[in-house]
């Protein structure tokens, strides 16, 4: 057993009387080290357990006098609470004479309470002594007869999972305590994890009421959590690193994506953009604001946006090919962009709006691209709608725009009327000048939705899947072939009714 001090230098006067801090083990007493068991049975010094719930702290308690902190838990509130109440205590108890604070399994693994002693000791210049015991995660591996150091191994607090949760590793979800905590962390689980992938729950290891069962993930019991459980899965690839592994698998082993090149590629990225985009149209308008969720809808979203992900994941992979960058180098530039672009976030900058926040964005993001002009750097193939409403913004900087949504519907108003000007000059000044005023009425329009706050390509995307929704309908009342037009408006405008119904 290794008893490790940590040096301190204190100034003359401050208490210099040694806090031990000691782990109890996985198990009861008789597997706490021998040098642990005797520093807590040292009648001379006062024990302060976290919790009184573990095999050897209850039968510790049947030896001698101990603290425990149970009291605690059940009058906080939060665990941070919990856990500052539980700091302050030892401290106390120290300034008063020698203490041994004890946890289950070893103080380094999942002990917070631990770390905050640690700050608050050398903060306040008193040396801390650790006295080691094996963790919970010996126990495991040991239970599983697992090297941990074969493949790697992730460790999860069953209490508070990551968010996004990456399964890409041997994982051991600790302090797993409660049934509801032991639901969420299956469903969690369960979001990427296939049907039927084995789950492992270990409880009361180290002990003669050790319990180690695999179950299907969605067969796990409830009642097997307690407060020494642990679940271990050794996930699939799934998730972010499955498809980024599985593309790579690809890029190796299918002819046809092994003859592709970003050129070759370009086209199918176009294309899911715009799939995508009509897939966020059919989302109810505003959303995710507001009470009413299309979970049909959200579910075409998902898979669009995973289309989209496969391009930005196969470029990535090209590039990784010629050593260029890979999908992580992707994901950091993006990183580091965000953090250079908010800081009002990450940094010190305040700021009074959101108006505040885009006009940050834009002088940074203008000072990286060495800009020479604001026209710079909008993407000519983009949808002309769209890249109207990027122009009118970038002069919108300046002050070269409307004041406000009814006076461009004015320009709108001027720009028709020039229009239909060319239409009665005839067919011979239509077909020289339409397309010109044509495409001033268009980009006031763009201007319009601009100010009305509305995507002008998406308004149109709607527009468009209304009619299409629309005219089947019609074609399912009635033989269009053989209506007259006074037929086909009725048609239409009971169409127009019934979907408002």
């Amino acid at each position: 057993m290794e008893h490790r001090a940590e040096p301190q230098h204190h100034p003359a006067g401050i208490l210099s009387e040694v806090l031990i801090v000691a782990g109890l083990g996985p198990g009861d007493l008789s597997r706490t080290p021998a040098g642990v068991r005797e520093a807590l049975l040292d009648p001379d010094r006062r024990v302060i357990l976290r919790t009184g719930e573990h095999p050897a702290a209850a039968e510790l308690a049947r030896s001698r006098k101990v603290t425990t902190c149970d009291d605690l838990y059940e009058a906080g509130e939060t665990f941070d609470e919990v856990y500052e109440a539980i700091v302050s205590r030892v401290l106390a108890a120290a300034e008063m004479g020698p203490v041994i604070y004890a946890t289950p399994g070893s103080p380094l693994y999942g002990e917070r309470t631990v770390a905050e002693l640690r700050e608050r000791c050398r903060a306040a210049g008193r040396p801390v002594e650790l006295l080691h015991a094996p963790s919970f995660l010996d126990e495991v591996f040991s239970a599983l007869q697992m090297d941990p150091t074969e493949r790697g191994f992730t460790v999860l607090d069953g209490r508070d999972l990551p968010d996004p949760l990456m399964l890409d590793l041997p994982t051991v979800v600790f302090q797993v305590d409660t049934g509801p905590v032991l639901d969420d962390a299956l469903r969690r689980l369960g979001r990427t994890l296939p049907d039927g992938t084995p789950v492992t729950v270990l409880s009361d290891l180290g002990t003669a009421k050790a319990l180690i069962r695999t179950y299907p993930i969605g067969q796990v019991p409830t009642e097997a959590a307690n407060a020494r459980t642990s679940l271990f899965l050794d996930p699939p690839e799934t998730g972010l690193v499955g498809v980024i592994r599985a593309m790579r698998r690809l890029r190796t082993e299918c002819p046809w994506d092994r003859r592709q090149t970003h050129d070759s590629l370009t086209p199918y990225a176009v294309e899911e953009i715009f799939e995508l985009l009509e897939a966020i149209g059919r989302l109810p308008h505003g959303a995710p604001d507001g009470d009413e969720v299309d979970y049909v809808a959200y579910h075409d979203v998902e898979e669009e946006l995973g289309d989209v992900l496969l391009q930005v994941i196969f470029h990535s992979n090209l590039a990784s090919e010629t050593g260029a960058f890979d999908v992580e180098d992707v994901a950091e530039t993006l990183r580091r962009k965000l953090v250079r672009r908010h800081p009002h976030v990450f940094g010190t900058l305040e700021v009074r709006d959101a108006e505040e926040v885009i006009a940050n964005w834009v002088e940074i993001k203008a000072g990286e691209k060495h800009r020479e002009s604001l026209m710079d750097g909008v993407p000519g193939p983009l949808p002309g709608l769209d890249r109207a409403v990027k122009l009118q913004k970038r002069a919108a900087r300046v002050g070269f725009d409307w004041p406000d949504a009814r006076s461009v519907v004015g320009d709108v108003e001027e720009e028709i009327a020039e229009l239909v000007e060319v239409i009665d000059q005839g067919e011979e000044a239509r077909l020289e000048d339409a397309d010109h005023e044509l495409g001033d009425v268009l980009f006031a329009v763009a201007n319009l939705a601009r100010h009305l706050g509305v995507q002008p390509e998406l308004a149109l995307r709607k527009a468009v899947n209304r009619f299409e929704t629309r005219f089947r309908r019609m074609e399912e009342l009635d033989d269009l072939a053989a209506a007259d037009l006074d037929r086909l408006d009725a048609l239409w405008e009971q169409a127009k009714q019934e979907e408002r119904h």
